[in-house]
């Protein structure tokens, strides 16, 4: 929660040090107010370079924080290229290798990852199925030597698949496109209170306890799982502020909310064990980048994540994206003015 804590200040940072003296003309058509603080191109299309990288992991805290295992796929970046066309964004990468020096420190990790994203005014969704096979582990107390391998499991899997819808509630003044695909591009700066609705299912296995002796001593036998699953339900309200400098923008965002888990698991040499739990939900974004005319780029990351408390140990695993991109608008011509609906040979 310290990351999710260093976010929520600099959210209300945004707010607090952010001047917007904008006068709102009475509505004249029904998106007037919109396009006051939100500018569309709907006669571009648009062509950018990225490099991403997607991962998902998993830790073991104790609820003092005097201990905190991390397990970690070595997974590398995405080199691609991206288009927004037709009112639609397309992104195409391929993984780039992994040096092997890096394998012999943090081990060889496989993942699958796909995602799909949709962006409205008012409405988002993100849709994810991600397996990753093979971590390596740190542990706050125990680093290893410089040059030194770290603890690597390559028995464990992981599996980790759901939806997340979020509302904006301010958004004929706020928009999350013009931070995270560059579809608008804000004007002034403005946020907005945000609701969070997510569905998940977590899965992981290994061929033995995914704690050693050591670690077992540290943590307890109550999470020296070999398999575990939970479905975790949750609604969670947050905020979201962009601090607009002329063309340049900074974004936070920030949810936390309950989670609903039911939660299964066997220990090692133990038999098949089913709770209920309550706990937390924590959603959150910060993006940074330029939005010209023609020219955009920009920096995000993203994270989401649910947790479960085994008595005074607390199990989070964590969904998160880094990405890198700089594009170009050019004009549409011909077919290119279409929109996806227009393609349609049918009409529903």
């Amino acid at each position: 929660m310290r990351p999710a804590l260093a976010l929520c200040c600099l959210c209300l940072a945004l707010s607090a040090f952010a001047q917007d003296d904008v006068t709102v003309a009475p509505a004249a058509s029904k998106d007037s107010i919109r396009d006051t603080f939100i500018k569309r191109f709907p006669d571009h299309f648009f062509l950018y370079p990225v490099l991403k990288q997607r991962s998902l992991s998993f830790e073991l805290e104790r609820e003092d924080r005097s201990d905190l295992l991390t397990f970690k796929p070595n997974t590398s970046y995405n080199f691609g290229v991206g288009m927004y066309l037709f009112e639609l964004g397309f992104e195409l990468t391929f993984a780039l290798p992994v040096d092997e020096r890096r394998k012999s420190l943090y081990g060889e990790s496989d993942a699958r990852d796909i995602q799909l994203n949709v962006m409205g005014k008012k409405f988002g969704v993100d849709a994810f199925y991600q397996k990753y096979n093979g971590f390596y582990i740190t542990d706050n107390d125990n680093e290893p030597p410089a040059d030194s391998p770290f603890p690597q499991r390559p028995d464990i899997d992981s599996r980790n698949l759901g939806v997340t819808a979020n509302y904006v509630f301010n958004n004929q003044k706020f928009s999350f496109r013009s931070v995270y695909n560059f579809a608008e591009r804000q004007l002034y700066s403005k946020g907005s209170f945000l609701l969070f609705a997510s569905l998940s299912n977590f899965k992981l296995s290994a061929d033995s306890s995914i704690l050693n002796t050591q670690q077992r001593v540290t943590f307890g036998d109550q999470v020296s799982f070999e398999k575990l699953h939970y479905t975790t339900f949750s609604i969670a309200p947050g905020y979201t502020y962009s601090v607009i400098f002329k063309n340049f923008f900074l974004n936070g965002t920030l949810s936390i909310g309950p989670a609903h888990h039911w939660i299964g698991y066997e220990l090692e040499g133990g038999p098949d064990r089913n709770e209920i739990a309550i706990n937390s939900f924590v959603a959150a974004r910060i993006g940074i980048g330029y939005n010209g005319d023609r020219l955009f780029g920009g920096v995000s990351f993203l994270t989401q994540g649910s947790n479960v408390k085994f008595e005074d140990v607390r199990f989070s695993n964590n969904n998160g994206s880094f990405k890198i991109l700089v594009g170009y608008r050019f004009g549409e011509v011909g077919v290119l003015k279409k929109r996806v609906w227009d393609l349609i040979p049918f009409k529903i």
